[in-house]
């Protein structure tokens, strides 16, 4: 080996479980030890040993058609403070929401380039919608996402820029001016939009959580089909509740002493 060269360090016992895990996709209903070898591109000998810790752990489950993601999973999910304190403040204002839109409503948060989806609450109106609780999509290419961009320090969306603006459909903004432009403007009013950037047929309207700083803790929306959902007419609505969350979370801070819920990817 010549003395330029450094060796890259094998991935910990840790961080294959984790990839692992990570290989479950929404649709799955059980996988083989197989295809999660190559998903992960573990040697199989590699992931069945893993998996028979993890099953031990509740972490995952083994079924007669293959594995599957454990029940112990879900419960330390529940767990996590952040998703809790928010889901907990958010509730009411959500399904008040969903009752003046008729929408399906959402409570998102950043997390890196991306957006994580806290909460969900579905509309009679717009079944089979593809988001879920749990899922992520990219910051650019969504309402929650734009909304929390605009009101973040100017790093977070030249991360994203860096990562690329990858279309998630014909309608997505790729380009960096543009999206820019576009967060400028989600300042100024407060209210951000997806007209089928996310994806073909589905708009949303959205508007962030502020804290005390005026910084994106979240962000809320109102999301349904393109041919069925105003979402201009939508925009005050949200943004109303999303303030109001704003100032519950504040309110919860100041009676606690504690500090805003945060992630260690929002730190920027």
């Amino acid at each position: 080996m010549f003395p330029t060269e450094r060796d890259t360090p094998a991935p910990s016992v840790l961080a294959r479980a984790v990839s692992v895990l990570d290989a479950f996709s929404p649709d799955d209903a059980a996988v083989t030890v197989s295809e999660l070898g190559r998903r992960t591109g573990l040697a199989k000998s590699t992931v069945h040993r893993l998996a028979v810790e993890l099953c031990r752990l509740g972490l995952l489950e083994q079924t007669p058609r293959g594995l599957r993601l454990g029940l112990h999973l879900f419960e330390l999910g529940q767990l996590v403070p952040r998703r809790r304190d928010l889901r907990e403040a958010a509730l009411p204002l959500m399904e008040d929401l969903r009752e003046v839109t008729r929408a399906r409503v959402h409570l998102a948060v950043r997390d890196g380039v991306e957006v994580f989806y806290i909460e969900i609450l579905g509309s009679k109106a717009y079944p089979g919608l593809p988001s879920r609780v749990g899922g992520r999509m990219p910051a650019h290419a969504t309402g929650v996402g734009k909304a929390i961009m605009a009101f973040s320090p100017p790093e977070v969306p030249a991360e994203r820029i860096r990562a690329g603006l990858t279309p998630c459909s014909p309608f997505t903004v790729v380009t960096p001016g543009t999206l820019l432009r576009e967060l400028e403007n989600i300042r100024r009013t407060g209210i951000a939009y997806d007209r089928e950037e996310s994806g073909v047929g589905t708009v949303c309207v959205a508007a962030p959580v502020l804290g005390v700083d005026g910084r994106a803790l979240a962000a809320l929306s109102a999301t349904g089909r393109s041919t069925q959902l105003d979402i201009e007419r939508m925009g005050p609505a949200v943004r109303t509740a999303a303030l109001a969350l704003g100032r519950q979370l504040a309110a919860r801070r100041s009676g606690s002493g504690g500090p805003e819920p945060t992630t260690r990817s929002q730190s920027a």
